[in-house]
C-alpha cells in the first residue's frame, strides 16, 4: 500500500478541491451539452487523461506506472466512469446543475444498501431511516407529480447506482495502487471505449471556442478525479464522505452565475434533506463502527 490513510486533513482538502472541480465540470457540461455529441466529449476527456498522466508521470515512475495489483478492477473502474459520465451528460441536459448534483449525492446513502446486501454489514434502523429521507429528498427535487416531469428526469437515479460502484472501487484501489496508476488505467479504458464509439457519432464542431470548452471539461474532470483518488489514499471513506456534499453549494453558485437559475422551494427542501441525510448517515455509520470496535476490545 503506497499511501497511508492517516492524514485526514490532507484528505479533506483534496476532496473539497475535487468537489469544486466536479461542480465546474457539471456546469460546463450542461452549457455545451446541446451542441456537442457525447462520444466526442468522452473521447477528448479520456484521451487527455491517459496522455497527460503518461507524459507527466512516466519520466519519474517509468514502467512502475503500469504496475497494478488489480488489473480487472482498474478496467471495471474505467468502464463505470465512462457509464456514469454518459449518464451525467444526458441528465444535465434536462436538470438544473444543483438539482442534478443533489440527486447524485444520494450515492453515499446507496452505499449503505450495498454494504448491507453484499458485505453483510449490519445497518441500524436509524441509518435505514436516513436512507429513506434521502430518497424522499430526491423525489422533492425530481417532483414526479409535476407537470414538467419527464421519465428521463430519473436518469440521475441510474447514475447514482453506477457512482456507488465507482466510489467503492476507487476506495479499494487507492489502498493498493498508486494514484497516478489508477488515473492512467481509467483514462486508457475510457479512451478505448470512446474511440470505438466515436465514428458513429462524429460531427464537426462549429467554432474553436467550443473546442476550448470541451478541453475545459476534460481538465475539470481529470483534476477532480485525481484529487478524489489522492483524498481516498489519505483518509478513510467514512471520514471524507460528508465533505462530498460541498459539491452542492459549489453547483448552486455555478448554476446561478452561468444560467441565472435559482431552485424553487421544493427543490431547496429536497437538496437540504439529501445533504443532511447523507452527512448524518456517514456520521452515524462511523459512530456505530467505533462502538462495535469498543465492544470487541472490551469483550
Amino acid at each position: 500500500m503506497r499511501n497511508s490513510q492517516n492524514r485526514p486533513l490532507q484528505g479533506i482538502v483534496f476532496v473539497a478541491a475535487a468537489t469544486a472541480c466536479f461542480a465546474s465540470l457539471d456546469t460546463t457540461t450542461k452549457y455545451i451539452s446541446a451542441v456537442v455529441p457525447v462520444a466526442l466529449l468522452m473521447w477528448v476527456r479520456f484521451m487527455l487523461q491517459a496522455a497527460s498522466t503518461a507524459l507527466v508521470m512516466w519520466p519519474s515512475r517509468g514502467r512502475a506506472l503500469l504496475r497494478t495489483h488489480r488489473p480487472g478492477m482498474q478496467v471495471a473502474r474505467g468502464f463505470l466512469l465512462v457509464t456514469s459520465s454518459t449518464l451525467a451528460f444526458f441528465s444535465l441536459r434536462m436538470l438544473p446543475v444543483e438539482d442534478f448534483t443533489a440527486i447524485v449525492m444520494l450515492t453515499p446513502l446507496l452505499m449503505t444498501l450495498v454494504a448491507a446486501a453484499s458485505m453483510g454489514e449490519k445497518v441500524s434502523l436509524l441509518r435505514w431511516l436516513l436512507v429513506l429521507c434521502g430518497f424522499i429528498g430526491a423525489m422533492l427535487v425530481v417532483q414526479p407529480g409535476a407537470e414538467t416531469f419527464a421519465w428521463t428526469s430519473l436518469l440521475p437515479l441510474a447514475l447514482v447506482a453506477v457512482s456507488a460502484g465507482f466510489q467503492i472501487l476507487t476506495s479499494r484501489l487507492a489502498r493498493e495502487d498508486d494514484a497516478s496508476t489508477i488515473h492512467f488505467y481509467t483514462g486508457c479504458t475510457g479512451a478505448v471505449l470512446a474511440t470505438l464509439a466515436l465514428p458513429f457519432f462524429w460531427q464537426a464542431m462549429p467554432s474553436w471556442p467550443l473546442w476550448g470548452l470541451i478541453l475545459l471539461v476534460a481538465l475539470f474532470s481529470n483534476l477532480g478525479h485525481l484529487m478524489l483518488i489522492l483524498g481516498y489514499g489519505r483518509a478513510p471513506v467514512a471520514t471524507l464522505s460528508p465533505y462530498l456534499y460541498l459539491q452542492i453549494p459549489f453547483a448552486m453558485i455555478g448554476s446561478w452565475l452561468v444560467f441565472a437559475q435559482v431552485p424553487d422551494a421544493w427543490s431547496v427542501a429536497g437538496i437540504v434533506l439529501i445533504a443532511l441525510s447523507g452527512a448524518a448517515g456517514t456520521w452515524v455509520a462511523a459512530r456505530e463502527r467505533h462502538q462495535d470496535i469498543r465492544v470487541i476490545l472490551d469483550a
